[in-house]
């Protein structure tokens, strides 16, 4: 699958490219990041092989990441247009005041218009909220937004980092008053970060939130560079994210994910995205580059198609277990529908017999 396989976000009309280039590192501003000039070539590389996504945020690398995105794209209007550009609002970027930040009217609407000026363009295609503010009513939000998109500065909303019952509510409140609501959800997922497949995933399909994976390869951890090889070795540049998951569940994961790799002539990295990609609600998978080999590696994975073995071999490496309900809910089929098969699922109803003597009503 081509980075020019688009496919549209959730159900929306918004056509995007199954991989999303992320640019929180765009920028040396930190100490550390990629430069100007190598950002930039990586932009490059993105869009001459059909990608169309590009992500950032506000406050990455103290706003330089929308700064050298709108110095080589936004300041161009034929080359803007025929991107989808998303940025984020929450971030505060100044020390001190306490609107400077949140999601608030004041702040959403403040954050949209420098957001504008440092991408150089007048608007922004998909516009996230960053992470969940519990200071500020949803519905504050919610119009906020939809004022940004009457006024043509917005075309679509997204949220990330947020629970599902808040993302529900808010697009319910939207629904109900005929603003724009949500179509995508950003939030990390991986194979060594499935817990959203709870209650994130079933709300996204509900919703029809296209879902857009940050984080695909758990900082690094799946990218082939650790091994159970070099465990011992290859660790002056660990970070402590990932000396935190280098254990034995993903070293045998990274084991299966090398064999798979091998079989289809790849990296260890393209099959742990495509693994991502393959999931249900998946729109598109964001995929961050400080170097611009990186990306070329990364980019493998619309090339990768996984067989159903293949998937089911990884999923049953990484598979969550989750509380209360979804124990109750795995019992679902078998007290709903008294033995019989509903909709392809059946269950035995024994393990729900009344005590000898009672009788159901």
């Amino acid at each position: 699958m081509p980075l020019d396989q688009y496919t549209t976000l959730g159900r929306s009309g918004l056509r995007v490219s199954p991989l999303c280039l992320g640019a929180m590192t765009f920028g040396e501003d930190l100490g550390w990041g990629t430069s100007v000039e190598e950002s930039q070539q990586i932009i490059d590389r993105y869009t001459e092989l059909g990608g169309n996504f590009i992500d950032t945020a506000n406050f990455y690398t103290r706003s330089h990441s929308e700064k050298i995105i709108g110095d080589h794209i936004g300041r161009h209007p034929a080359r803007r247009d025929r991107l989808v550009l998303a940025t984020k609002f929450s971030g505060n970027l100044y020390p001190g005041d306490p609107n400077g930040g949140g999601s608030g009217r004041k702040s959403v609407i403040n954050a949209c218009e420098n957001s504008l000026r440092r991408l150089q363009t007048d608007y922004i295609d998909l516009y996230w909220l960053h992470i969940w503010d519990a200071n500020t009513p949803i519905e504050e939000t919610m119009a906020a937004l939809d004022d940004l998109v009457a006024a043509g500065k917005v075309r679509y909303i997204g949220v990330s980092d947020t629970p599902a019952w808040k993302i529900a509510q808010a697009n319910l409140i939207a629904h109900f008053h005929g603003w724009s609501s949500f179509i995508g959800l950003q939030v990390e997922y991986s194979l060594l970060e499935r817990s959203i497949e709870q209650e994130l995933v079933p709300m996204a399909h509900e919703f029809g939130l296209g879902i857009t994976p940050w984080s695909p390869l758990k900082g690094g951890v799946l990218s082939g560079k650790y091994t159970r090889a070099n465990k011992e070795t290859n660790n002056a540049d660990r970070g402590a994210m990932v000396n935190a998951f280098l254990d034995e569940k993903s070293y045998a994961l990274i084991d299966e994910l090398e064999v798979i790799a091998k079989a289809h002539e790849t990296s260890v990295a393209s099959v742990a995205l495509a693994w991502v990609h393959a999931q249900a609600g998946v729109s598109s998978v964001i995929i961050g580059a400080r170097r611009l080999s990186q990306l070329d590696d990364n980019i493998r994975a619309v090339d990768v198609n996984l067989t159903a073995d293949e998937l089911d071999r990884l999923d049953t490496l990484t598979k969550p277990t989750f509380g209360f309900p979804s124990n109750m809910l795995e019992m679902a089929p078998g007290i709903l529908n008294g033995g019989t098969t509903v909709n392809g699922e059946s269950g035995t109803i024994s393990e729900f017999v009344m005590p000898k003597g009672v009788q159901p009503y």
